[in-house]
């Protein structure tokens, strides 16, 4: 289980997260929404350690991560998608994504032994790479610098190389934007695949209503960096605070 609790960031005196607690159990895929500015990704940096928090802690079962880097809560199990400038631009789509497989496999490519034995390992690598890299419809671009990709198939490798690290927690922060109608769909299916792991936890921040409506098992909703609503997405969508705060319709007025 991921946990949150009373997790709050201030800069200055303006609190942009304000004590969230949240559970967040494997085999539910949980949506994170409200307006623009409401808190939503640095609710998820908070989590994944981009930024540290002035209150509050962070758990991922029972382990306490409020203090760790984010390489260490990476290596806890926290799957963040990687953003593509902090990879190799100069280095192929295939060689980015064996990095990160090799990152959290062990293997003779690790412990020096001989060189038949390094380029076996090498080549097992490279498979499970390329598995990858079909998976997210990317194969005919395996052998192309990262730095070339177009934006639709950068955010298939941030995909990718976060299924690379088989991750506990899968974090999205708008996994679909930018992309366009045709591609769109590669990302929203993989997600769906995703889900039938129930031993995963999933995160997913989204504006598009109908892919919330569709993907999540749950719905928390953040305004002003406040939760002010969590339960089922129906539940959730149709209450009042959410109609207000996230959709724009106001609430009914009192009569005169």
């Amino acid at each position: 289980m991921l946990e949150t609790q009373e997790l709050t960031i201030r800069f200055g005196g303006h609190v942009a997260v304000n004590a969230v607690s949240c559970r967040f159990e494997p085999g539910t895929l949980t949506a994170i929404v409200g307006p623009n500015g409401a808190g939503k990704t640095t609710y998820f940096n908070l989590i994944s350690g981009q930024l540290r928090a002035s209150a509050g802690r962070v758990t991922l079962g029972g382990k306490d991560l409020t203090n760790l880097p984010v390489s260490a809560r990476t290596h806890a199990g926290l799957g963040r998608a990687f953003q593509l400038t902090n990879l190799f631009p100069n280095l192929s789509v295939l060689e980015n994504v064996r990095l990160a497989v090799q990152a959290t496999q062990e293997g003779k490519h690790r412990r020096g032994l001989n060189l038949w034995s390094i380029w076996s390992d090498h080549r097992a690598l490279t498979e499970r790479a390329q598995a990858l890299l079909q998976t997210v419809a990317m194969v005919d671009r395996q052998h192309m610098p990262v730095a070339s990709l177009p934006h639709g198939d950068q955010r298939k490798l941030e995909v990718a190389l976060l299924m690379a690290l088989e991750p506990q927690v899968y974090m999205f922060d708008e996994p679909t934007a930018g992309m366009s109608h045709d591609e769109a769909p590669v990302i929203l299916n993989l997600i769906r695949e995703l889900k039938k792991d129930k031993s995963k936890i999933i995160l997913l921040v989204e504006h598009k209503m109908d892919v919330v409506r569709e993907l999540a098992d749950r719905i928390i909703v953040l305004t002003n960096g406040t939760l002010v609503a969590d339960g089922a997405p129906a539940e959730v969508i149709a209450s009042p605070v959410v109609q207000e705060a996230y959709l724009g319709v106001a609430k009914d007025k009192e009569p005169a």
